[in-house]
C-alpha cells in the first residue's frame, strides 16, 4: 500500500497518476517481499523539492530521501534508491531460514 503526503507541493491529478505509474516497480518488489507499506512525503524547500519515503516490509523498516530541482527528478532518484534497497531486502529474506 502506498500513501502520499504532498505537503506544500501542489500536485494535479495527472501528476498523481504519473507518480503511481512510476512507482509500479517498487510496489511490485515490495509485494514480493511481503507485508509492504510505503509513505511518501513531499516538501517544497526554496527552489528544490524534497521527497522522503518511509518503507515497512517483512524484513524491516527503512527511510530514503531525495532532494532535486523538481518533483519528477526527485521521484526518479527516490525510485532508484528504493529499488536497490528492496532488492537487498529480498536477498536477505531469501538467505534467512524460514520458521
Amino acid at each position: 500500500m502506498v500513501k502520499y503526503d504532498s505537503g506544500n507541493v501542489l500536485l494535479k491529478p495527472c501528476h498523481r497518476r504519473q507518480m503511481a505509474n512510476d512507482l509500479k516497480r517498487v510496489t511490485h518488489l515490495g509485494d514480493r517481499i511481503g507485508d509492504f507499506g510505503m509513505t511518501i512525503a513531499m516538501r517544497q524547500i526554496g527552489r528544490s523539492c524534497e521527497m522522503t519515503a518511509t518503507v515497512h516490509d517483512s524484513v524491516g523498516d527503512f527511510t530514503c530521501r531525495s532532494r532535486q530541482q523538481n518533483w519528477r527528478f526527485a521521484l526518479r532518484d527516490l525510485i532508484r534508491t528504493l529499488c536497490c534497497q528492496l532488492r537487498a531486502h529480498r536477498s536477505l529474506r531469501a538467505l534467512a531460514p524460514a520458521f
